[in-house]
């Protein structure tokens, strides 16, 4: 709805008294709220495609253009004009006893006339009898008995016809005894002010309107037998005749002092010629498969340019219950103009505007211009027309909301005092009041519940519990909560031959996690260890020794190994056997030979490492299981000649036999060491050849040597005997590819609940102080659920993130519609009574994350639309569970 712009009229002589009126008025003290008369009067226009608003003082002077920043704060509600009947309908069930609405009665003075036929005049003054009590005492005659409301309980009346599913139709024939349809429309009218006799003099001429409004002005208040009843519910009549008079006490209150141009908004009034064609272009669109468009609430908003997500998560939030009959009513005077964390009101006056312009009746789609306007000035990250995130830009809403309509004026400070074995129920009250201290607004009465976060340091097993708010719950789906490892394993015992295993551990989850995971797949005896080592370019770039350390540092490319050692050896030095061979000259290359690393290095513990004969002895029996028979020799150093090299891998690796030497010795024996192997000491990277380490000579290493490297240098012979490409073929963390994908999960919506308050570590880049160790750690966390919001909004975390990959995740979740169910789920069992909800909006996306849509569903009027930015149409309710479901947005509900 737009209004135009007043201008008002001099005369030649005015009053002190109204003069002081105009001084007042355009000062913002009376501001809109002065002018009451039969309906609501703009003071200003507002044109939102531009985003610019201008308005005319009353003493003629013209305010400078501005931009617009939502409602002017300075204006109080706008009024209109509705039958009598039709609003006490309303207030007797919507408002009841719970708040007191009273009015007062206008009556239309026997002098009210029209000099010609282009104008029409009404002297209106108040009644004898004064407020609405007395009302039954006056003679009511149907459709001469209105009511001026205020914006706000005009918008709530509205929406209890709405929510009342009483047709527009029905409404209509109600009101006025005829069958024509409500709507809303414009009148300009000129108003002087007389109070001497608290009277107000209404002119509506033709040549301020046009000839079919005139004439509608002319149906409702041009009949000259007829009396005139207004119920000024508002009070701001009141007001108007009563504000100079206090100011002015001598002045000459009989004298007209100035008419003033307005405009006048009626609705609910006879509206003849336009109904019927109104309404078969309304059967038009409902055979083309509209939805009603005479139905509130049901009005979308124009794409302004990769604005869906945040049309989508808008409809979520207009369509919330209480939310909606908060911005409906007189929120404006909670506004915290004074929170230097808010945004001045200017974030809820914007929002207020466009939920209320979404409600109206019959409603266009509207574009959202000024509320994008307004929220780019406070949030940069939303300025242009890139895409964004609905569930970013929701919390950040609320968040903003929240702040503007804060009731607490001056945040006290307040600290958190420790349990110190206090119940969690009053510790978690205490926290709760002092949270309530700082933070008290419709937000948080809707939106914010609370749970119980414990941490656990690893080091010293300190606890740490608080109860701290949250506005929403994110949960992670299947795909993201764990991930799936593959690691090759190698065996000490002389017998047990390379083998892979792939493993699922929490995607934040420790060493622990892994070697627990790895230890039931390769059924580890109770006298052994698992050790686990990253391997890079043929060497160990770092062992996993800290049960604590995250899994989130190892990426999907790395490659591990975990070796099989037995408990009894913890203490025993640590030898690292790595391996080089003679690497074969290209043609460009002849004539020059040089070693080169290869293969998996070999780890095992020796009690003692004092000669060379021991050190070789150990090897050879780590390397065994690769032995090759005489015959699978020959055939290998044939394969070794051949061109295909695949053909190399998988028939020397098919080689492998098990044949196992009477005793180390023998094989020791068997073997021309000298020549078949070298072994010298080397660095961690085996960069260097170091000491050469002879068979019957002494090591000279110190006793206190904790590991020991070792580079073996492999002669072609030996290669040959032994299947070394068993230990070539190490596998990465996890290989993407078409066979490695994850199908499409189903998962329902408890078990990511589950998921979400399952315990887990901290991620690295989120460690926690321990206040015992005075280190950060990184502990572990546990939440639990402990008090719910009338409101509760589920964040389904369907984008994954990574160091090289941005991903969607199109798991289904199937989640309650009409029955959710959250009893399981509280550790407060005094709460367990409010834990039931239903579903009634949700924000879906649709796509991939760089081209992607979002839409939304919203229960309404007992069945589901769906809104597509300026499109809206029925869906069925089994089109709502979809993996296209982003953001789930539930309501509380009490059963008996």
């Amino acid at each position: 709805m737009s209004s135009l712009s007043p201008t008002s009229t001099r005369k030649e002589s005015r009053s002190s008294s109204f003069s002081s009126l105009s001084k007042r008025l355009n000062n913002g003290e009376l501001l809109n709220c002065s002018f009451p008369d039969l309906s609501f009067f703009s003071m200003d226009s507002l044109f939102f495609d531009d985003g610019f608003f201008n308005a005319e003082g009353y003493d003629g002077d013209v305010l400078a253009e501005r931009p617009y920043t939502g409602s002017n704060s300075d204006l109080d509600d706008r009024l209109y004009l509705v039958p009598y009947r039709w609003w006490k309908d309303a207030s007797d069930q919507c408002f009841g006893d719970s708040e007191e609405i009273r009015g007062v009665l206008y009556n239309k003075l026997s002098d009210s006339n029209s000099r010609s036929e282009s104008e029409i005049v009404l002297h209106l003054r108040r009644g004898d009898n004064g407020s609405e009590d007395a009302g039954d005492e006056v003679v009511r005659v149907p459709g001469h008995e209105y009511a001026l409301l205020s914006e706000s309980l005009w918008f709530r009346a509205l929406k209890w016809h709405s929510d009342s599913c009483t047709t527009v139709t029905d409404i209509g024939s109600s009101l006025a005894a005829e069958n024509d349809t409500l709507d809303l429309f414009s009148i300009h009218i000129r108003l002087s002010v007389m109070q001497q006799t608290d009277s107000l003099v209404v002119k509506i001429y033709q040549t301020d309107n046009s000839i079919d409004l005139y004439k509608r002005a002319g149906h409702i208040f041009g009949v000259k037998s007829d009396p005139l009843h207004i119920w000024d519910i508002s009070g701001q009549i009141t007001d108007l005749l009563t504000a100079d008079r206090t100011m002015s006490p001598n002045s000459d209150l009989g004298q007209v002092d100035e008419e003033i141009l307005l405009e006048l908004q009626i609705y609910g009034l006879l509206d003849k010629g336009k109904n019927i064609e109104g309404l078969k272009v309304e059967k038009a669109l409902e055979e083309r498969g509209y939805t009603d468009a005479r139905l509130l609430g049901l009005t979308g908003l124009l794409n302004l340019g990769n604005t869906c997500f945040m049309s989508s998560a808008i409809q979520c939030l207009v369509h919330t219950p209480k939310l909606v009959d908060y911005f409906l009513g007189d929120y404006k005077k909670e506004i915290n103009y004074e929170n230097p964390l808010g945004m001045n009101g200017k974030l809820a006056l914007a929002f207020g505007d466009l939920l209320r312009k979404l409600w109206a009746p019959a409603g266009m789609p509207i574009a959202p211009r000024a509320f994008k306007s307004v929220l780019a000035s406070f949030a940069p990250q939303f300025s242009g027309y890139n895409q964004h995130d609905s569930q970013e830009f929701l919390a950040f809403l609320l968040d903003g909301l929240h702040e503007d309509l804060n009731r607490v004026k001056h945040k006290p400070y307040v600290e958190a005092k420790d349990a110190d074995g206090r119940p969690d129920d009053e510790v978690a009250d205490e926290y709760w009041q002092n949270h309530l201290a700082r933070n008290n607004s419709i937000i948080v009465n809707l939106f914010q519940g609370q749970y119980r976060s414990t941490l656990v340091c690893p080091i010293c097993k300190r606890v740490s519990m608080t109860f701290d708010p949250f506005m929403n719950l994110s949960l992670p789906l299947p795909s993201t909560t764990m991930r799936t490892m593959t690691l090759a394993m190698l065996s000490t015992d002389g017998m047990t031959p390379l083998s892979v295993f792939t493993v699922t551990v929490p995607q934040y989850g420790r060493c622990k996690d892994l070697t627990q995971a790895l230890s039931t797949a390769c059924s580890l005896r109770n006298d052994e260890v698992l050790l686990v080592a990253e391997v890079y370019n043929n060497c160990i770039l770092r062992f996993l020794e800290e049960p604590s350390d995250s899994l989130a540092l190892i990426r999907d490319d790395d490659r591990l190994v975990a070796y099989r050692l037995t408990k009894r050896s913890e203490h025993w030095p640590l030898v690292v056997f790595m391996h080089q061979r003679m690497q074969r000259p290209s043609i460009a290359e002849i004539g020059k030979l040089c070693w080169r690393m290869f293969g998996i290095p070999l780890v095992t513990r020796m009690c003692s490492v004092s000669s060379g004969c021991e050190i070789c002895k150990e090897f050879l029996k780590l390397i065994h299981p690769l032995r090759l028979d005489e015959d699978v020799a020959d055939d290998c150093h044939n394969i070794e000649n051949s061109d295909d090299e695949d053909t190399n891998m998988a028939e020397a690796s098919s080689a492998f036999s098990d044949n196992v030497p009477s005793s180390e010795n023998d094989a020791v024996t068997h073997l021309h060491l000298n020549n078949d192997f070298e072994f010298h000491l080397t660095d961690e990277r085996g960069t260097t050849s170091g000491l050469r380490i002879e068979l019957k000579t002494p090591l000279c290493v110190s006793g206190a040597t904790k590991k020991l490297n070792v580079l073996v240098s492999w002669s072609d012979q030996m290669t040959r005997q032994y299947d070394t490409c068993h230990i070539c073929l190490l596998p990465e963390i996890f290989k993407p590819g078409f066979a490695s994908e994850r199908p499409h999960e189903s998962v329902s919506l408890y078990k990511c609940l589950e998921a979400f308050l399952k315990e887990e570590p901290l991620g690295p880049e989120d460690m926690w102080y321990c206040p015992k160790c005075k280190k950060h750690r990184q502990a572990s966390k546990k939440l639990d659920l402990w008090r719910l919001p009338e409101i509760l909004v589920f964040h389904l975390k369907r984008f994954a993130y990574s160091r090289f990959l941005k991903s969607k995740l199109e798991t289904y979740v199937d989640f309650p519609v009409t029955d959710l169910d959250l009893s399981g789920f509280i550790a407060n069992n005094n709460n367990t009574s409010l834990c039931s909800y239903v579903l009634y909006a949700v924000s879906n996306h649709y796509g991939s994350m760089g081209g992607g849509h979002y839409t939304a569903l919203v229960h309404h009027q007992n069945r589901w639309y769906e809104f597509d930015d300026s499109n809206v149409h029925p869906v069925s309710e089994d089109k709502i569970r979809t993996s296209a479901a982003y953001v789930l947005f539930y309501r509380r509900v009490l059963h008996s």
